[in-house]
């Protein structure tokens, strides 16, 4: 068993609800029918392009909310769809938008998956929630339990070299004429809360998770699943024409919002075990001579990212 995370009291061994049940009425509006800006013109059109889904296969869609992904992969003639989620509220917000024989949707942690990892699924996809969960370990175990032999996972995240809230912001260069993206931190993992509603005296708050890009990396392989696409996806927002607009557009340009990954379920084997060395320094690069390790995670206060988080 993992020791809890510092500074969070822990009365049972029962790992606490990373839902988003308490959040569930702003985010359907914010996300609707047919999915945030984001997620229509970025985040679904790259997640169906990294699950290459094909007719007569089934499907997993892990943390769905609404079911915005989990509907539009009916009209890949899918054979079955199982969506879910840890909030009921959200899981029926899915359900309200529609019945079809061949989609279902289920109130589940993605952490506890029960009886959905026995292998069936295809493919499985988690968009824009993994940096919500606080173990990563056991979602990614789970999601590769979830699917068969050579099935795909398609993970799509904040980029966590570009986007890490209250750590990375833009920038202007007066000289150079152009915008550029600061990066405070990065390598140290960070829990840091985000309200939802800045600036109100009683906003709800939920939880983001950052790591680096090799904890991610690292964890997909632990769980037997094999990288073998990596997108890293652009905005397609444009810049209101004003006197930065040439700069702000060559930085979006250049640097990605979003992460995608494709990972494929091997064969059981075992993977090289991938840890710091007892006796290194807390920022050292990990190597491949000891038993795996959890980095802790360091808080922040609450504050808003910069882009509205767009699950499922």
């Amino acid at each position: 068993m993992r020791p809890p995370h510092p500074g969070r009291a822990r009365t049972h061994a029962r790992r606490p609800s990373t839902s988003w049940d308490h959040v569930a009425s702003w985010y359907d509006r914010l996300v609707g029918d047919e999915g945030s800006d984001y997620q229509r013109h970025v985040i679904i059109p790259a997640a169906l392009r990294l699950l290459n889904p094909q007719p007569g296969e089934t499907f997993l869609d892990l943390c769905c909310g609404q079911g915005v992904l989990a509907r539009a992969l009916l009209d890949s003639s899918a054979k079955r769809v199982v969506g879910v989620d840890a909030s009921p509220k959200l899981i029926d917000a899915a359900r309200a938008r529609g019945s079809d024989s061949r989609l279902s949707f289920i109130v589940r942690d993605v952490r506890r998956l029960g009886d959905l990892t026995s292998g069936e699924f295809d493919a499985a996809a988690c968009l824009m929630s993994l940096h919500d969960v606080d173990d990563v370990d056991a979602a990614l175990r789970g999601a590769a339990a979830a699917l068969r032999v050579g099935g795909r996972l398609v993970l799509i995240l904040m980029h966590p070299c570009f986007r890490v809230p209250r750590q990375s912001s833009w920038g202007w260069d007066d000289e150079k004429k152009t915008q550029y993206r600061r990066l405070d931190r990065y390598y140290s993992p960070m829990e840091i809360p985000i309200s939802v509603h800045p600036g109100r005296t009683a906003s709800p708050v939920t939880q983001y998770y950052h790591r680096p890009l090799s904890y991610y990396l690292n964890n997909l392989a632990r769980a037997g699943l094999a990288l073998s696409v990596c997108e890293e996806l652009l905005t397609h927002r444009v810049a209101s024409p004003g006197a930065h607009s040439r700069g702000e557009n060559r930085a979006a340009a250049e640097f990605p919002v979003f992460l995608g990954l494709r990972a494929e379920r091997v064969p059981a084997f075992a993977p090289p075990a991938l840890a710091r060395p007892t006796s290194a320094p807390a920022n050292e690069p990990l190597r491949s001579d000891n038993p795996p390790t959890r980095p802790p995670l360091r808080r922040e206060r609450s504050r808003r990212r910069e882009n509205p988080r767009c699950r499922g």
